[in-house]
């Protein structure tokens, strides 16, 4: 009855406008308002969202009801084509009958963001940045984080690419896309932010498996150093051009020394002291935001941005490469 009940009101409202519209070929003056939808009918009026539609009324949490609120909501919107391609890359049935219903909840939910974020938004700055979904699929129900990267088209994840933006809603926006936005691993961030392509050369040197390993279920604490700070350790050798010229084992031990499991530490949980990791300790200064080694001479390395958080772990990303555990 529910969906009836919306359909009912969209024809009413266009029946409306277009009879106002009629009038006005007879006056000038008057204005025809424009239709205005909340996000739910936005989508429903929109015939390439049917599995949209479809399946925020299977999933758990009564998502039409709630999306259909007060909000601001901003809705990443998968087209009939992507949730197809998502659902066979998946192996469910194109009916969406073999998904969970709690699992279609925490990814649609993984495409919604709190507040009305416009396209512009995500293009100021250097048009790149994380922000939060409405997903709570992170370890202790901690929210999801989102990559947006705007340099070519706006993109999320590195997966899903903005078809229509910015269409108004009364309630929020929608923006189509054409992929479903899965729930991120670790490594998604990883290979998603242009900023961790050195880190990504690293872990897929060798025969290294790290990245088999970081889409396990976790959870992973990493401390990710960004682009720069693996510069300026190849740097340190002329016979270094890209993290697979260091020697294996010194690059496995340097990896394993980035990454904890066992825990997703988020920044309120760090604290002053010893944190152990799959390489040994090093040390955390949770005032001064740092993580220090036990090299000679030590490296203190800041914590320049905390809180990606994935799935299965959470990352930090550090502007210095650590080298070696603080002696035990």
């Amino acid at each position: 009855m529910k969906f009836i009940s919306i359909i009912s009101k969209v024809v009413i409202v266009t029946a409306l406008v277009l009879g106002t519209t009629s009038c006005s070929d007879d006056d000038d003056n008057i204005i025809t308002p424009p239709v205005t939808l909340n996000v739910v009918e936005t989508a429903q009026a929109n015939t390439n969202l049917s599995k949209l539609v479809a399946a925020l009324l299977a999933a758990d949490g009564d998502l039409d009801t709630v999306l259909s609120g007060t909000g601001p909501y901003t809705i990443l919107a998968p087209t009939d084509t992507a949730f197809d391609t998502f659902l066979t890359d998946n192996g469910f049935n194109t009916d969406l009958s073999d998904v969970p219903t709690d699992l279609l909840q925490k990814i649609l939910l993984n495409h919604v963001i709190s507040g009305t974020v416009r396209s512009s938004d995500l293009q100021s700055g250097d048009g790149t940045g994380y922000t939060n979904t409405l997903s709570t699929s992170g370890p202790g129900d901690t929210n999801l984080s989102l990559y947006y990267n705007s340099n070519n088209g706006v993109k999320f994840n590195g997966v899903s690419t903005v078809t229509t933006a910015d269409t108004e809603a009364t309630n929020g926006i929608v923006h189509i896309v054409d992929a479903v936005i899965g729930l991120p691993d670790v490594t998604t961030f990883v290979t998603a932010d242009p900023n961790f392509s050195r880190l990504l050369e690293g872990l897929t040197a060798y025969s290294f498996d790290y990245v088999t390993t970081l889409q396990g279920n976790g959870p992973f604490t990493i401390f990710a150093p960004n682009n720069d700070a693996f510069d300026a350790l190849l740097a340190t050798d002329n016979t270094w051009n890209t993290p697979g010229d260091i020697p294996e084992a010194t690059l496995e031990s340097t990896l394993n020394l980035h990454v904890a499991s066992g825990s997703n530490t988020t920044e309120s949980d760090l604290t002053d002291g010893e944190f152990n990791t799959l390489g040994g300790g090093v040390l955390i200064d949770a005032t001064a935001k740092t993580v220090t080694d036990g090299s000679d001479p030590v490296i203190a390395s800041t914590i320049v941005s905390t809180d990606v958080q994935a799935a299965n772990g959470v990352i930090h990303v550090i502007d210095k490469v650590l080298l070696t555990s603080i002696p035990q």
